[in-house]
């Protein structure tokens, strides 16, 4: 019952001690209060309650009882760190047993030897306990002996082995009652998935075994660790560390096993490590060597002695010895037939390189390099790794090209299993070395084309193919409901001045289990998506258009500037200076967001020609006059391009790539023309370019008084909100009724022609509640239907002639969009299900809403509706997300840098969905500010201009006064619609 219902057997178990039972009786209950201490509990109370149970046993007279503690008691003073004492009692525990008993016995020491790392004798034991037991019919312990016996060969690399002998044990686990080894066995398969390389599945298991140990009421350290070596894998390592810190404090509050404690002191080290924090790694190292040796366990020690070098080397701290080390290391390793010796090698190695010992590193790196021939994808990662630095020693730059390639042809097969695009972003960490050593390699001998194509090889990779979709699972949509629940409730809280802590931690629990559920999606498309192909793009860009692609190698910036038929390379300046900057950058823009800030302007423009000089250096002179697409490093993704001089008064876009650029360039607008306008509440603006975009498309039969009220606040930009002006009862703004005005007289039809609305509203004012706005076209349900029925293509592009080609749907270049009137969502309208079904396959997408990046949760960025936060796994439930989308709100273009080259956020999520081109904000803007810019924009647009065109034309249009300068530069143009 121990392991069946923990916490009811050490009920029972001191129950029956306080009845005063004789020895054999009592023994067993010592014992079986011995076991939950040891396991879920103080370590010395467990010795303590053992020791009583042997000596009853022997007062008992019990040869086989007695045999039986002495091999839990064995377990126990293992788990404290008395390796040589729980030894001896395993040696007296087999001459006492016989038969059955001594075969749980023998159990019971392999697992020790599997706890010390000793592989070989653990395999023995376990094999003539297996005997025994399927024998006598013990179907309770064959199942442990059989899960043991698959993870000894999980540690061994004997994956297939190991899913064999769990998948027998979990099949006799369904004869039983014993919920805790049940719980145990998910785990175990959690594992073999993890060393088979399917991280998603891993994953789900794992966080399965955790509810099920958690409705036992039972800590498990183990499944800490082996979710943290999970974590670590799929580019998690921040996440780990906090999971194992936690794991520590919570073993040290109870006095938990000595060696779990080691155990999790190495994977602390790992995940330091990883996370880039190299002095907590050597620390946690050294300390988990120092128990580790003391607890003779070699097997682990040696692993734990291999991370303290890494952590050293990361620190700075390479030298001699410890190419020594390494590789006495590598060497033991080797011995144990430990799948991390080739990682030992190339440790060896690299230290050897970096100190000139070539003929010390060639022998360590053909260790290494044995492994990229078989064995999981990120061994093999390793084994390419060593061959890429081989060649490279051996001045051989084909040699480093071909080791590269097939290294991240490796990693791309395996990052294309994960389903989740976050996953997919941290995967690339790991080829980050292959990726430098490439462009280092093509640099030195290929010219600007080649290393162009190593510069696309491994940058925004994610952008490349769409993240598998989140499936349809009730659990999940019902999270996300009730996550944007609480989030609404806490900001209504926040707002009112009433308490939030328990929300915000129902909040966070809710993130958890959104995150968790997404990360065991698995990926559907095998490869790494089409090739980059130079002529491709010089093709696309034809004689006028310039991409300036930034590549950063050894600090400084390469600036490869592609048009004309010919790819040339120019030297700039150094990307830490270019970080500074952009920072003082985004400080000036914040400042000039709010009035009296003018004389800010001159130290901004400032800091902008400083950038170009960093950025571009000589290429800015040879731009051309035509458009230019920027192309920049994850860790410049905040730069306002718009600003820099040579850039500003350009048609000028941003790409996180250049193969998405061409993505985007060939994505075909929707059959439809639909345009969506979503207004979302507490804008200080009211988000008021919407009613008046919305009179300008030809939305009639607004709600009295409605529009027209909602407005810019009355007085200078920027000024205090009141929470009457919140919901839209303000008073007109002059500007803002000028601005009106214009968009009146610029007023278009259905076709996208100047003129009067062609079309009736349909029933009467407004749909749903006058929250939404609209007008009867093709396809429309009759009186009675549901909204909801509405097919998504609703919104014919008008028949053949449309787009001047014979092809409904493709407009002519220079020629708007068809559409019918636009919908607009605001109000209570503007809720998240309602706002995802109109946005799915969108031609134009313009949101007003607040805008909330999440630096620490990247996928968690909102939109704020009516309902709550719209997050970027909303989105990404999007069969097809719009065509164009605008959104005028702050820090929606704000991203974060992952993984090699990769960007999280809510641009980058939208791209690879079908999305061509988004109009988004680099830095917090002035409210007010924004209406002309985007009444403007949405002109341009009209007309049939480009995102890009349409954004350069409403910058030159806006007022010069500070506010209105900065509030362009923030804007930029995502894309290539």
């Amino acid at each position: 019952m121990v392991f069946a219902a923990p916490n009811e057997a050490l009920a029972r178990a001191e129950g029956l001690l306080d009845a005063a039972p004789p020895p054999l009786h009592a023994s067993i209950a010592h014992q079986v209060i011995g076991i939950w201490q040891r396991d879920f509990g103080d370590t010395r109370l467990a010795l303590a309650h053992l020791r009583r149970a042997r000596d009853l046993a022997a007062r008992a007279d019990s040869p086989e009882r007695e045999a039986d503690v002495l091999a839990t008691l064995g377990v126990a003073l293992v788990h404290t760190g008395r390796t040589r004492q729980g030894l001896a009692a395993f040696e007296r525990g087999v001459a006492r047993g016989t038969g059955h008993t001594r075969a749980r016995v023998l159990y019971r020491r392999a697992y020790v030897w599997w706890v010390l790392g000793r592989h070989g004798e653990a395999l023995e034991d376990v094999r003539r306990a297996i005997v025994v037991l399927r024998q006598a019919g013990d179907v309770i312990w064959t199942a442990r002996a059989l899960t043991l016996r698959a993870t000894v060969h999980l540690a061994l690399g004997a994956v297939e082995r190991a899913e064999a002998d769990f998948a027998a044990a979990e099949e006799l686990w369904g004869t039983t009652d014993q919920e805790h080894d049940k719980a145990d066995a998910v785990e175990s398969r959690g594992l073999a998935a993890f060393r088979s390389g399917d991280v998603p599945a891993a994953l789900r298991l794992l966080d399965e075994a955790s509810e099920r140990y958690a409705a036992l009421g039972t800590p498990m350290f183990m499944l800490n660790i082996r979710r943290s070596e999970v974590m670590m894998a799929a580019g998690l390592a921040p996440e780990a560390l906090a999971e194992v810190d936690q794991a520590i404090a919570v073993l040290d509050g109870i006095g938990g096993q000595s060696t779990r404690k080691a155990e999790l002191l190495l994977v602390a080290a790992r995940a330091a490590r990883l996370a880039g924090d190299a002095q907590t790694a050597v620390a946690r190292a050294a300390v988990a060597v120092r128990l580790f040796a003391a607890q003779r366990r070699t097997w682990y020690e040696t692993h734990a002695r291999l991370v303290l070098i890494e952590a050293r080397v990361a620190a700075g701290r390479g030298s001699g010895r410890l190419v020594a080390d390494a590789a006495a290391v590598a060497e033991k390793l080797a011995s144990f037939g430990a799948p991390a010796a080739p990682e030992a090698s190339l440790l060896a190695g690299r230290i050897a390189l970096d100190l000139g010992w070539t003929a010390d590193a060639e022998r360590h790196l053909a260790v290494a390099a044995r492994s990229r021939r078989s064995g999981p994808p990120l061994a093999r990662m390793t084994g390419w790794a060593a061959q890429a630095l081989r060649a490279r020693a051996a001045g051989s730059p084909r040699g480093v090209l071909e080791a590269c390639r097939r290294g991240l042809d490796v990693l791309d097969d395996h990052r294309m299993t994960l389903g989740a695009s976050e996953l997919r972003a941290r995967a690339t960490a790991q080829g980050a070395e292959l990726a430098a050593l490439a462009q280092e390699a093509s640099l030195a001998s290929g010219g600007p084309r080649r290393l162009l194509v190593w510069s696309e090889r491994w940058r925004a990779t994610v952008l490349t193919a769409p993240p598998a979709r989140p499936p349809a699972d009730p659990v999940l949509l019902s999270d996300l409901t009730a996550f944007r629940e609480i989030a609404a409730r806490a900001e209504e809280a926040r707002m009112e001045g009433r308490p939030v802590a328990a929300l915000e931690r129902e909040q966070r629990r809710l993130e958890r289990e959104i995150r968790a559920r997404t990360l065991h999606m698995r990926g559907e498309a095998p490869g790494g998506g089409d090739r980059f192909d130079v002529g491709r793009l010089l093709a696309a860009l034809g004689d006028d258009v310039r991409l300036v692609e930034l590549a950063v190698l050894d600090g400084r910036v390469q600036v490869l500037l592609c048009g004309q038929g010919r790819v040339r390379r120019f030297e700039a300046g150094l990307l830490a200076e270019a970080e500074r900057e952009a920072e003082h950058v985004q400080a000036g823009l914040r400042r000039l967001a709010h009035p009296g800030a003018e004389a800010r302007l001159p130290v901004v423009e400032a800091a902008g020609r400083r950038l170009e000089e960093l950025l571009l250096g000589p290429a800015a002179a040879h731009l051309g006059a035509g458009p230019v697409v920027v192309v920049p490093p994850g860790r410049l993704h905040r730069v306002p391009w718009a600003l820099l001089p040579a850039l500003r008064d350009r048609v000028l876009s941003v790409s996180p790539s250049a193969t998405s650029w061409l993505r985007a360039r060939g994505t075909a607008p929707p059959s439809g023309g639909r345009h969506i306008l979503v207004r979302g509440p507490g804008l200080a603006s009211g988000g008021a370019e919407v009613p008046l975009l919305a009179e300008g498309y030809g939305a009639q039969g607004m709600p009295s008084g409605g529009y027209g009220a909602q407005a810019v606040p009355s007085g200078a930009y920027g000024a205090r909100v009141t929470p009457a002006a919140r919901h839209g009862t303000r008073a007109p703004h002059p500007e803002t009724d000028r601005l009106r005005h214009e968009a009146s007289a610029t007023r278009v039809d259905g076709g996208g022609r100047p003129g009067r609305p062609d079309r009736a509203p349909v029933g009467g004012n407004s749909v749903e509640g006058n929250s939404v706005h609209r007008y009867p076209v093709e396809g429309d349900p009759v009186e009675g239907d549901p909204v909801d029925r509405y097919p998504v293509d609703r919104y014919p592009v008008g028949g053949a002639s449309a787009g001047g080609n014979g092809e409904p749907g493709y407009p002519a270049p220079g020629r708007p969009l068809a559409r019918g009137a636009p919908v607009v969502l605001e109000g209570d309208g503007a809720r998240v299900p309602r706002v995802l079904r109109e946005l799915d396959g969108a031609a134009l997408a313009h949101i007003a809403a607040h805008g909330t990046f999440r630096a620490d949760s990247p996928l968690f960025s909102s939109l704020r509706m009516a309902d709550g936060p719209l997050i970027v796994h909303d989105f990404e439930r999007l069969d097809r997300s719009p065509y164009r989308i605008i959104l005028s709100c702050c820090d929606t273009a704000r991203f974060a840098s992952v993984g090699a080259d990769e960007l999280l956020g809510l641009v980058t999520a939208l791209l690879p969905l079908g999305t061509a081109g988004v109009v988004a904000c680099t830095a917090p803007v002035n409210d007010a500010a924004v209406v002309p810019l985007m009444l403007a924009l949405h002109k341009g647009l009209d007309a049939g201009l480009s995102l890009a065109e349409a954004l350069r034309d409403a910058r030159a249009a806006l007022p010069g006064d500070a506010v209105h300068q900065a509030t362009g530069w923030a804007f930029s143009a995502f894309g290539a619609a």
